[in-house]
């Protein structure tokens, strides 16, 4: 029991601030994702610090909606998504079908239009960041998560030089000079993501742009040069929906997470159910049959 209010219940994940649990938020009655801060340096409470602080809403976005701390412990709880990640998808399927990756790319520009609109950058919009909604064999949901290295927009104050804060390949060239955070660096990203998408390949193997519908889109956010980069999330989303592409046939996308300890029916525990219903049953069966016996007799 974390805080009076989160019983953790099963360790689903692990990151670079520590790990995240499935825990029941006593006091909603849901279970929530929990992450749980790691040893305390200054760098780490600083991203704590800055994640709490997300209060963004919006369909395609998971941000904290709280925190609570007992002694050196520390977490955050946030919305507990079941269907794995964008990396997930790409490692168990590589390249996706064109009407998927228009679909996912439309969902993270949404979400990134509204975290923005918040005066943030995200800089660190990555595959791995990608949540998904379990779906099962319907359409992807997406939900862009992790907000430990959002910024203000260009908040001199979180910025690094020489140094960089994002992650190597995904970030834009002036984002990894050092330069303030500005919108455009997330777009840059979502750019190498959605070539991500299409070509199954990490941007350290990517090489050039392929033929494909996204193509028009991908041209205008893989600039070198911000200046020449699409300004806005907005602007981007209206360039992709003039683009022809199919309708989603991508994979599907199961429940990676299942009922939470305590929730579970095993195979054997249902094996041992059906026994012993059958029993019963058959024991219902054999005293109707007597009692018919009975009253045929007396009759």
């Amino acid at each position: 029991m974390v805080a009076g209010r989160y019983r953790l219940l099963d360790q689903v994940g692990s990151g670079g601030m520590g790990s995240v649990w499935r825990a029941h938020d006593l006091r909603t009655g849901d279970d929530v994702a929990l992450k749980v801060l790691g040893r305390h340096g200054s760098a780490l409470l600083a991203r704590f610090v800055r994640e709490q602080a997300v209060r963004v809403r919006h369909p395609h976005v998971v941000a904290p909606h709280g925190w609570a701390a007992e002694d050196d412990l520390v977490v955050l709880a946030m919305e507990l998504v079941a269907g794995g990640s964008v990396a997930d998808l790409l490692r168990e399927h590589g390249p996706l079908d064109s009407g998927t990756c228009a679909l996912l790319v439309e969902q993270l520009l949404l979400g990134l239009a509204a975290v923005h609109a918040a005066g943030l950058v995200h800089r660190d919009v990555k595959p791995a960041n990608l949540l998904l909604e379990a779906t099962g064999d319907g359409p992807p949901h997406l939900r862009l998560g992790d907000f430990g290295v959002a910024a203000p927009v260009a908040d001199r104050r979180f910025t690094t030089v020489p140094g960089a804060i994002g992650t190597d390949g995904y970030m834009a060239p002036e984002q990894a000079r050092g330069a303030p955070p500005e919108p455009t660096q997330d777009l840059y990203s979502v750019g190498r993501v959605a070539l991500e998408l299409v070509t199954g390949e990490p941007p350290a193997r990517q090489c050039g742009i392929p033929s494909h519908p996204l193509r028009p889109l991908l041209e205008r956010l893989l600039v070198a040069d911000p200046e020449q980069r699409l300004a806005t999330a907005d602007a981007a989303l209206r360039l992709l929906r003039r683009l022809p592409v199919p309708e989603p046939a991508g994979p599907p996308v199961p429940d990676r997470l299942g009922p939470p300890p305590g929730r579970r029916t095993t195979s054997r525990a249902r094996a041992v159910d059906w026994v012993g219903w059958t029993a019963v049953a058959t024991l219902a069966g054999v005293v109707v049959g007597c009692l018919w016996v009975l009253l045929g007799w007396t009759s």
